[in-house]
């Protein structure tokens, strides 16, 4: 465990001594939520009623622009081949990274969507739904991003391959964050069931997630 702790502190660590990479995902967001207001008009309930797709579709996509960074930079520097060598299973390492992720992208993108949901003149009382929906959703944006990156580790041009893979996963994820906030804002209904099955998705993610990044990096580092 304390080897475990120590890698995900190590990579946070160098998240934020970098800290382009953070900057960029959040510049990504915001421009993209800031943009398209300019497209669609000052139509306020139209804006309203998109809000909660358009603002879970940034995150992705936003998301999407770090996650080959998860393995990249230790395996250009050969850092990962010691790590695998080492008696971490590459269950854990991969595991580790990917919680390192989603600390230093998926919580910076899930507390600023509440500020960016003004710009869509998100109502106020979904402004909680919104945080949490997407604090549940976004462990699985990197456990399967973690995934996307193991399998096209030292890839040329690999981020187009990687959009391709990981896009496709993040549907389930996209349409129960999108149902949870809906529930809220439209009704009838309640927000509990989209919000189990969304936290669910993650869950599963979390566990089976690791087992195949590290058969990637397995297949990648022979």
């Amino acid at each position: 465990m304390k080897m475990f702790l120590g890698l995900v502190m190590r990579d946070i660590r160098l998240a934020m001594r970098e800290g382009g990479s953070i900057s960029t995902v959040l510049g990504f967001y915001l421009i993209v939520v800031a943009i398209l207001p300019l497209g669609l008009g000052p139509d306020l309930n139209l804006l309203a009623k998109i809000a909660p797709g358009v603002l879970w579709v940034a995150m992705l996509l936003s998301a999407l622009l770090s996650v080959d960074r998860i393995f990249y930079n230790d395996h250009e520097d050969g850092t990962l081949e010691v790590i695998a060598l080492g008696a971490m299973p590459l269950e854990l390492v991969a595991a580790a990274k990917s919680i390192a992720h989603w600390i230093t992208t998926g919580i910076p993108l899930a507390l600023v969507a509440p500020v960016l949901g003004f710009l869509l003149n998100l109502q106020p009382e979904a402004v909680w739904v919104l945080v949490v929906t997407m604090l549940a959703g976004t462990p699985a944006v990197s456990f399967l991003g973690a995934v996307g990156a193991a399998l096209t580790l030292g890839l040329n041009r690999g981020g187009l391959l990687l959009s391709l893979l990981i896009l496709p996963l993040y549907i389930p994820v996209l349409i129960f964050g999108i149902a949870t906030m809906n529930a809220v804002l439209v009704g009838p209904g309640s927000f509990v069931q989209p919000f189990a099955i969304l936290c669910a998705i993650s869950l599963v993610t979390i566990i089976l997630s690791p087992i195949a990044s590290a058969a990637a990096l397995r297949m990648n580092l022979q």
